[in-house]
């Protein structure tokens, strides 16, 4: 990264620096002067103009949609001449007037109204940062090389993934109170976001920094060019696999791949300043708390319901430990979640994106959060992510977190290890499957199953059906057709013997036109609308359409009623961002 060129202008209200050419009646960028300048030329005429070309690396403009009152300057004030894009060595021949461009100006400048709400997702809570990208600020965004460990490139027309890093590195005035001492930067707050291939939704799932994972071998790249491999190491927490012995966010980026299968393309990443910037550029940002806070130690003082945070309280708010919940670093992650749908919501609020104050601020502050890898850290790969990012409807954005249980090896838990629930997770995202989707689709499902069990009841005696054992105990297909026949008079049934293979729950299937025997059954047995599986019959001794019913490992005797639940898909702890909730 270039650290000139931060100077001066860093006094100036970036406001300030856009100044209307009443000639055009557009903002022009104005930059502070590092040296005398010559006298500028006066206006030129409308019949001859030749074709102004701006510096090599100046902006075209100012952003597109940004209103302003059509005036003259004020007294003593001088305008520029317009500012163009550079127009290589050929000119506009002498009496006529070049053109400006445009369509091309147009969407160069849009990209700052665009990021302002798409680029919010990577405001991270507890090392909380962001990115927004402007051409002219290009220069304050870092790069790391990763190597192989991300893309090589990135890909407009496929998925992609994008682990976002929250360091607990104290840089910057104020922030003593924050994070370990002395820290190297740890990955303390982790979230990776999966881009759908159409674009038409996100996962931001979040990663408990105190997650034990296995640590794989890690290539970096040292200050003078050379590689140097980190060894991996076991029963590690998660957040060592950032700054401990020297690791970078190309062996976060190994970690996590190692512990989902998930690999991430990308990587951006910030520390504690990032947020109090952020929030303050856009005038705080609105949180909720279902009880009052008055936490001694992050200093956060909140009354119950709706406050607005900046700056340190901004911070506070989602680095406190002891104010929600069960003091752990789970409710601190949802509570993150939280604050990251908030600050979505008010960077794509009207009220952001037609201020020219706040996105310029804005500008300023996101792009000095951030370092990326190499492979996105240029300016036209910059706007392209961008891009891609703007067609993600924010209510399509799905907060989840990593499904995990106590350490077991620990008798006071104070880490956490996976459960049961995450490989399900983790292949819902590396199939490009929504969680948008999968909710929608368990409400679809819950109405189709529970309309199985709606309609006309067939009498007991006219229901046809063969009973196999799936899994039950032993003689339990015979225990309960004694039961149909002797108490329930369902006397056209049969043993069938044993099923091909063991169900977790028991299962009626049978034909449409069974469907009132089907009813009738569920009735008598207690089955759900989900253990009814609307299929084939079979045909019985008697050439008969019978049905199956399929008793499972959840077969609890003859005659008890199983009242079985759903076996759709779920998933749990999961928000969307444009869902307003409060911390509690």
């Amino acid at each position: 990264m270039d650290a000139q060129g931060r100077g001066r202008a860093d006094d100036v209200d970036p406001a300030d620096q856009w100044v209307l050419n009443p000639q055009t009646g557009e903002y022009e960028l104005r930059l502070p002067q590092s040296a005398p300048q010559q006298p500028k030329p006066p206006w030129p005429r409308q019949q001859q103009s030749p074709r102004t070309t701006s510096p090599p690396g100046s902006p075209a403009g100012p952003p597109a949609g940004v209103p302003g009152p059509r005036t003259t300057p004020g007294p003593g004030r001088d305008v520029p001449p317009q500012r163009r894009r550079p127009a290589g060595p050929e000119e506009t021949p002498p009496g006529r007037r070049g053109r400006r461009p445009e369509k091309k100006k147009g969407k160069a400048g849009k990209v700052l109204l665009w990021t302002g709400g798409t680029m919010a997702f990577v405001i991270l809570a507890a090392g909380t940062g962001g990115y927004f990208y402007l051409r002219h600020l290009e220069g304050n965004v870092s790069t790391t090389d990763v190597g192989d460990a991300g893309a090589s490139s990135f890909r407009k027309n496929e998925a992609f993934n994008i682990l976002i890093i929250g360091t607990d590195k104290r840089t910057g005035a104020g922030n003593e109170g924050y994070g370990d001492a002395g820290s190297v930067g740890h990955a303390d707050t982790n979230i990776l976001l999966h881009v759908a291939k159409d674009r038409s939704n996100a996962t931001a799932m979040s990663i408990p920094r105190d997650l034990i994972v296995d640590i794989p071998d890690c290539p970096t790249e040292q200050e003078d060019g050379t590689e140097k491999v980190v060894p991996g190491t076991t029963s590690q927490r998660f957040n060592n696999s950032l700054g401990q012995d020297g690791r970078d966010p190309g062996c976060t980026m190994r970690t996590v791949e190692a512990v989902t299968g998930i690999k991430p393309d990308h990587f951006m990443m910030a520390d504690f300043n990032a947020v109090k910037t952020l929030t303050t550029a856009v005038d705080g940002v609105e949180v909720c708390v279902s009880h009052a806070v008055d936490d001694k130690e992050s200093k956060l003082k909140l009354k119950a319901g709706k406050s607005r945070v900046e700056g340190e309280q901004a911070l506070a708010f989602v680095r406190t430990r002891h104010a929600f919940g069960n003091r752990g670093d789970l409710d601190r992650i949802g509570v993150q979640q939280q604050f990251l749908g908030s600050l979505m919501r008010k960077m794509s609020s009207g009220d952001t994106l037609t201020s020219p104050t706040k996105l310029l601020k804005l500008a300023e502050a996101a792009t000095k959060a951030l370092t990326v890898d190499s492979a996105i850290g240029d300016v036209g790969t910059l706007k392209d992510v961008a891009l891609e990012l703007k067609k993600v409807p924010t209510k399509n954005i799905s907060f989840t977190t990593v499904p995990v249980k106590d350490n077991p090896a620990e008798a006071v838990p104070v880490t956490v290890v996976l459960n049961e629930d995450a490989p399900q997770l983790f292949d819902l995202i590396k199939n490009d499957v929504s969680l948008t989707e999968v909710k929608q689709r368990e409400k679809k499902e819950k109405a189709a199953v529970a309309a199985r069990l709606k309609g006309t009841k067939a009498d007991a005696s006219e229901v046809r059906v063969r009973v196999l054992n799936g899994g039950a105990p032993s003689g339990s297909a015979q225990y309960e057709l004694n039961w149909l026949q002797g108490t329930a008079g369902v006397t056209r049934s049969e043993n069938g013997g044993n099923a091909e293979k063991d169900l977790g729950r028991t299962q009626l299937e049978y034909a449409p036109d069974q469907a009132d025997q089907a009813r009738r059954l569920a009735d008598l047995l207690g089955l759900s609308g989900s253990a009814m599986k609307p299929g084939e019959s079979v045909t019985n001794a008697q050439g008969l359409p019978t049905m199956t019913l399929t008793l499972g490992k959840d077969f609890k005797g003859a005659g008890v009623k199983l009242n079985a639940s759903s076996a759709s898909t779920q998933v749990k702890n999961k928000t969307t961002a444009d869902q307003a909730t409060c911390a509690s």
